[in-house]
């Protein structure tokens, strides 16, 4: 059983075939589809699944803080399942590929003085951007 459906199940959450689907497809590492990616993959296993479903699952899903909704560059929003670890996202600037960084120490001590400006920081978010292989070997 995959880490997210472990999670889900320990709150109780219902898991219907159609919610139980949508979870199998968030499982894995460096996990970042978008809502069209998860319906598509999620159609293979369970082909009467709606898209609506997927949507409002993957809703859920973030509001229940039990997976990530990341939106670069304009892109459409991806959902990342790895949402009780501390990670950054490595993005490619060509094909929008995410992949989780795993930063050692604590990314606020990076931070130049915020109490100068009169923040109190709770929450910092890094993005690293870059060109990812299979980017670079076609260019």
């Amino acid at each position: 059983m995959s880490d997210l459906l472990e999670r889900l199940r320990g709150r109780g959450w219902r898991l219907t075939a159609q919610r139980r689907v949508v979870a199998e497809v968030l499982d894995g590492d460096h996990v970042h589809y978008t809502a069209d990616e998860v319906h598509a993959r999620a159609t293979a296993r369970l082909p009467e699944i709606s898209r609506a479903t997927v949507y409002n699952t993957l809703g859920e899903l973030v509001s229940l803080g039990e997976v990530l909704e990341v939106s670069t560059d304009g892109r459409a929003k991806r959902y990342d399942p790895n949402a009780h670890h501390e990670h950054q996202h490595l993005v490619c600037s060509q094909c929008g590929t995410i992949r989780d960084v795993h930063v050692q120490g604590d990314p606020l001590s990076a931070l130049p003085e915020p109490e100068r400006y009169g923040f109190q920081v709770s929450e910092v978010t890094v993005t690293y951007r870059g060109i990812c292989p299979t980017c670079s070997a076609s260019s």
